[in-house]
Protein backbone atom coordinates (compact mmCIF):
# COMPACT_ATOMS: atom_id res chain seq x y z
CA UNK A 1 0.00 0.00 0.00
CA UNK A 2 2.61 2.41 1.08
CA UNK A 3 4.73 1.29 -1.98
CA UNK A 4 1.84 2.04 -4.76
CA UNK A 5 1.66 5.49 -2.64
CA UNK A 6 5.12 6.64 -2.80
CA UNK A 7 5.05 5.43 -6.56
CA UNK A 8 1.54 7.92 -7.27
CA UNK A 9 3.87 10.78 -5.52
CA UNK A 10 7.05 10.42 -7.90
CA UNK A 11 5.20 10.08 -10.62
CA UNK A 12 3.20 13.09 -9.60
CA UNK A 13 6.33 14.81 -8.96
CA UNK A 14 8.08 14.04 -12.13
CA UNK A 15 4.94 15.19 -14.07
CA UNK A 16 5.25 18.49 -12.35
CA UNK A 17 8.31 19.18 -12.90
CA UNK A 18 8.76 17.32 -16.07
CA UNK A 19 6.20 18.79 -18.02
CA UNK A 20 5.58 22.39 -18.94
CA UNK A 21 3.15 23.90 -21.76
CA UNK A 22 4.07 27.01 -24.01
CA UNK A 23 1.69 28.83 -25.83
CA UNK A 24 1.96 29.96 -29.22
CA UNK A 25 3.85 33.21 -28.66
CA UNK A 26 6.32 31.89 -26.19
CA UNK A 27 9.51 29.95 -26.21
CA UNK A 28 11.08 28.12 -23.59
CA UNK A 29 15.21 27.91 -23.57
CA UNK A 30 16.53 25.07 -22.06
CA UNK A 31 19.98 24.49 -19.43
CA UNK A 32 21.40 21.16 -19.00
CA UNK A 33 23.21 21.29 -16.13
CA UNK A 34 24.07 24.73 -16.88
CA UNK A 35 24.39 25.12 -19.99
CA UNK A 36 22.25 25.82 -23.53
CA UNK A 37 20.28 22.96 -25.09
CA UNK A 38 17.64 24.65 -27.24
CA UNK A 39 15.22 27.19 -27.47
CA UNK A 40 12.03 24.86 -27.53
CA UNK A 41 8.33 25.57 -28.14
CA UNK A 42 5.12 26.06 -28.56
CA UNK A 43 3.31 23.36 -27.28
CA UNK A 44 4.47 20.33 -25.00
CA UNK A 45 7.70 20.79 -23.25
CA UNK A 46 9.23 17.59 -21.44
CA UNK A 47 12.02 18.24 -19.32
CA UNK A 48 14.44 15.94 -17.03
CA UNK A 49 13.59 17.06 -13.38
CA UNK A 50 16.14 18.68 -11.29
CA UNK A 51 18.76 18.49 -14.32
CA UNK A 52 17.01 20.45 -16.97
CA UNK A 53 16.05 23.88 -16.23
CA UNK A 54 13.72 26.22 -18.40
CA UNK A 55 13.12 29.75 -18.98
CA UNK A 56 10.07 31.39 -21.04
CA UNK A 57 10.53 33.87 -23.20
CA UNK A 58 7.73 36.07 -25.07
CA UNK A 59 7.60 36.80 -28.38
CA UNK A 60 5.15 39.31 -28.46
CA UNK A 61 5.52 43.01 -29.37
CA UNK A 62 6.27 45.00 -26.83
CA UNK A 63 5.73 48.77 -26.42
CA UNK A 64 8.03 50.40 -23.70
CA UNK A 65 7.89 53.87 -22.46
CA UNK A 66 10.55 55.99 -22.42
CA UNK A 67 10.59 58.18 -18.94
CA UNK A 68 10.62 62.26 -19.70
CA UNK A 69 14.46 62.94 -20.63
CA UNK A 70 15.86 66.68 -19.93
CA UNK A 71 17.41 67.35 -23.07
CA UNK A 72 19.79 70.78 -24.10
CA UNK A 73 19.06 71.38 -27.63
CA UNK A 74 22.18 72.44 -29.98
CA UNK A 75 20.93 75.78 -29.75
CA UNK A 76 20.76 75.68 -25.90
CA UNK A 77 17.26 75.40 -25.36
CA UNK A 78 16.35 73.07 -22.52
CA UNK A 79 13.13 70.95 -22.73
CA UNK A 80 11.71 67.70 -22.14
CA UNK A 81 11.21 64.98 -24.18
CA UNK A 82 9.60 61.25 -23.73
CA UNK A 83 9.38 58.69 -26.48
CA UNK A 84 7.20 55.01 -26.70
CA UNK A 85 9.73 51.89 -28.30
CA UNK A 86 8.40 49.02 -29.97
CA UNK A 87 10.54 46.04 -29.99
CA UNK A 88 10.36 42.17 -29.87
CA UNK A 89 12.58 39.13 -29.34
CA UNK A 90 13.90 37.38 -32.06
CA UNK A 91 16.47 35.02 -30.52
CA UNK A 92 15.62 33.98 -27.23
CA UNK A 93 18.78 32.19 -26.47
CA UNK A 94 20.50 35.62 -26.90
CA UNK A 95 18.04 37.25 -25.24
CA UNK A 96 18.38 35.37 -21.53
CA UNK A 97 22.23 34.52 -22.47
CA UNK A 98 23.80 38.11 -23.71
CA UNK A 99 22.11 40.29 -21.46
CA UNK A 100 20.39 40.36 -17.96
CA UNK A 101 17.26 41.63 -17.72
CA UNK A 102 16.81 42.63 -21.48
CA UNK A 103 13.67 45.24 -20.72
CA UNK A 104 15.66 46.74 -18.18
CA UNK A 105 18.62 47.36 -20.54
CA UNK A 106 16.69 48.56 -23.31
CA UNK A 107 15.34 50.63 -21.26
CA UNK A 108 18.39 52.52 -20.21
CA UNK A 109 19.56 52.36 -23.61
CA UNK A 110 16.60 54.21 -24.81
CA UNK A 111 17.17 57.17 -22.25
CA UNK A 112 20.60 57.71 -23.09
CA UNK A 113 19.99 57.39 -26.85
CA UNK A 114 17.09 59.99 -26.67
CA UNK A 115 19.26 62.49 -24.81
CA UNK A 116 22.41 61.92 -27.32
CA UNK A 117 19.70 62.29 -30.79
CA UNK A 118 17.65 65.27 -29.09
CA UNK A 119 20.72 67.31 -28.30
CA UNK A 120 22.53 66.98 -31.15
CA UNK A 121 19.66 68.80 -33.07
CA UNK A 122 17.83 72.93 -33.13
CA UNK A 123 14.97 72.87 -31.47
CA UNK A 124 12.88 73.89 -34.81
CA UNK A 125 14.36 70.74 -36.24
CA UNK A 126 13.21 68.77 -33.05
CA UNK A 127 9.90 69.91 -33.78
CA UNK A 128 9.35 69.78 -37.29
CA UNK A 129 11.70 66.58 -38.36
CA UNK A 130 10.06 63.85 -35.91
CA UNK A 131 10.02 61.55 -38.54
CA UNK A 132 13.59 61.80 -39.35
CA UNK A 133 14.75 62.24 -35.45
CA UNK A 134 12.26 58.52 -34.83
CA UNK A 135 14.10 56.47 -37.62
CA UNK A 136 17.55 57.85 -36.67
CA UNK A 137 16.98 56.83 -33.03
CA UNK A 138 15.22 53.38 -34.38
CA UNK A 139 18.46 52.52 -36.26
CA UNK A 140 21.01 53.43 -33.36
CA UNK A 141 18.53 50.98 -30.78
CA UNK A 142 18.49 48.37 -33.24
CA UNK A 143 22.21 48.47 -34.05
CA UNK A 144 23.11 48.13 -30.50
CA UNK A 145 20.00 45.60 -29.38
CA UNK A 146 20.54 43.29 -32.11
CA UNK A 147 23.03 41.18 -30.62
CA UNK A 148 20.81 40.81 -27.37
CA UNK A 149 18.35 39.23 -29.64
CA UNK A 150 16.59 42.32 -29.80
CA UNK A 151 14.32 43.66 -32.84
CA UNK A 152 13.24 47.99 -32.91
CA UNK A 153 10.89 48.40 -34.78
CA UNK A 154 9.36 51.67 -34.46
CA UNK A 155 10.16 54.31 -32.17
CA UNK A 156 7.92 57.34 -31.68
CA UNK A 157 8.48 60.69 -29.97
CA UNK A 158 5.45 61.75 -27.69
CA UNK A 159 5.37 64.51 -26.08
CA UNK A 160 8.09 67.52 -26.30
CA UNK A 161 7.90 69.84 -23.11
CA UNK A 162 9.13 73.16 -23.98
CA UNK A 163 9.55 76.04 -20.87
CA UNK A 164 7.09 78.79 -20.90
CA UNK A 165 8.68 81.72 -21.64
CA UNK A 166 9.65 79.28 -24.79
CA UNK A 167 6.05 78.78 -25.60
CA UNK A 168 5.26 82.53 -25.27
CA UNK A 169 7.90 83.44 -27.70
CA UNK A 170 6.81 81.03 -30.18
CA UNK A 171 3.39 82.12 -30.14
CA UNK A 172 4.65 85.74 -30.54
CA UNK A 173 6.67 84.15 -33.73
CA UNK A 174 3.73 82.57 -35.10
CA UNK A 175 1.46 85.68 -34.51
CA UNK A 176 4.13 87.71 -36.74
CA UNK A 177 4.14 85.04 -39.39
CA UNK A 178 0.40 85.27 -40.17
CA UNK A 179 0.36 89.17 -39.68
CA UNK A 180 3.08 88.66 -42.21
CA UNK A 181 1.30 86.46 -44.58
CA UNK A 182 -1.63 88.41 -44.24
CA UNK A 183 0.37 91.60 -45.66
CA UNK A 184 1.34 89.52 -48.33
CA UNK A 185 -1.85 88.37 -49.83
CA UNK A 186 -3.22 91.94 -49.22
CA UNK A 187 -0.25 93.75 -51.34
CA UNK A 188 -0.92 91.14 -54.01
CA UNK A 189 -4.37 91.68 -53.95
CA UNK A 190 -3.51 95.44 -54.65
CA UNK A 191 -1.26 94.95 -56.82
CA UNK A 192 -3.38 92.49 -59.15
CA UNK A 193 -6.38 95.20 -58.52
CA UNK A 194 -3.76 97.87 -59.94
CA UNK A 195 -2.61 95.89 -62.48
CA UNK A 196 -6.49 95.29 -63.76
CA UNK A 197 -7.30 99.04 -63.60
CA UNK A 198 -4.38 99.87 -65.62
CA UNK A 199 -5.85 97.20 -68.60
CA UNK A 200 -8.96 99.25 -68.16
CA UNK A 201 -7.82 102.46 -68.35
CA UNK A 202 -6.35 100.90 -71.42
CA UNK A 203 -9.41 99.76 -72.99
CA UNK A 204 -11.15 103.13 -72.21
CA UNK A 205 -8.10 105.44 -73.83
CA UNK A 206 -8.68 103.40 -77.29
CA UNK A 207 -12.91 103.54 -76.88
CA UNK A 208 -13.87 106.46 -75.26
CA UNK A 209 -17.59 104.60 -75.81
CA UNK A 210 -17.13 102.00 -73.11
CA UNK A 211 -16.61 105.04 -70.30
CA UNK A 212 -19.90 106.81 -71.26
CA UNK A 213 -21.72 103.18 -71.29
CA UNK A 214 -20.01 102.48 -67.80
CA UNK A 215 -21.23 106.09 -66.53
CA UNK A 216 -25.04 105.02 -67.65
CA UNK A 217 -24.46 100.88 -66.39
CA UNK A 218 -23.94 103.15 -62.71
CA UNK A 219 -26.70 105.43 -63.26
CA UNK A 220 -29.12 102.75 -63.64
CA UNK A 221 -27.59 100.55 -60.51
CA UNK A 222 -28.27 104.26 -58.55
CA UNK A 223 -31.81 104.41 -59.64
CA UNK A 224 -32.48 100.62 -58.39
CA UNK A 225 -31.67 101.48 -55.07
CA UNK A 226 -34.46 103.07 -53.05
CA UNK A 227 -32.48 106.61 -52.15
CA UNK A 228 -34.73 109.87 -51.94
CA UNK A 229 -32.42 111.96 -53.95
CA UNK A 230 -28.92 111.04 -56.17
CA UNK A 231 -26.43 113.34 -56.92
CA UNK A 232 -24.75 112.44 -59.64
CA UNK A 233 -21.41 113.84 -61.68
CA UNK A 234 -22.43 114.53 -65.41
CA UNK A 235 -19.27 115.36 -67.59
CA UNK A 236 -19.65 117.43 -70.29
CA UNK A 237 -16.92 114.42 -72.11
CA UNK A 238 -20.39 112.42 -72.10
CA UNK A 239 -21.61 114.18 -75.26
CA UNK A 240 -18.49 114.41 -76.83
CA UNK A 241 -19.52 111.17 -78.90
CA UNK A 242 -22.77 112.96 -80.02
CA UNK A 243 -21.61 116.61 -80.56
CA UNK A 244 -18.28 115.78 -82.70
CA UNK A 245 -20.45 113.89 -85.70
CA UNK A 246 -22.66 116.98 -85.35
CA UNK A 247 -20.06 119.28 -85.84
CA UNK A 248 -19.69 116.92 -88.41
CA UNK A 249 -22.48 117.30 -90.61
CA UNK A 250 -22.35 121.12 -90.03
CA UNK A 251 -19.16 121.59 -91.92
Amino acid sequence: MYTVIAVVILVAFFLSTAIRILNEYERGVIFRLGRVIKAKGPGLIILIPIIDKMVKVSLRLVAMDVDPQDVITRDNVSVKVNAVIYFRVIDPIKAIIEVEQYNYAMSQLAQTTLRSVCGQVELDELLSERENINEQLQTILDTHTDPWGLKVTTVELKHIDLPQEMQRSMAKQAEAERERRAKVINAEGEFQAAAKLAEASKIIENHPTALQLRYLQTMREMSAEQNTTTIFPFPIELFSAFIKPREKEDK
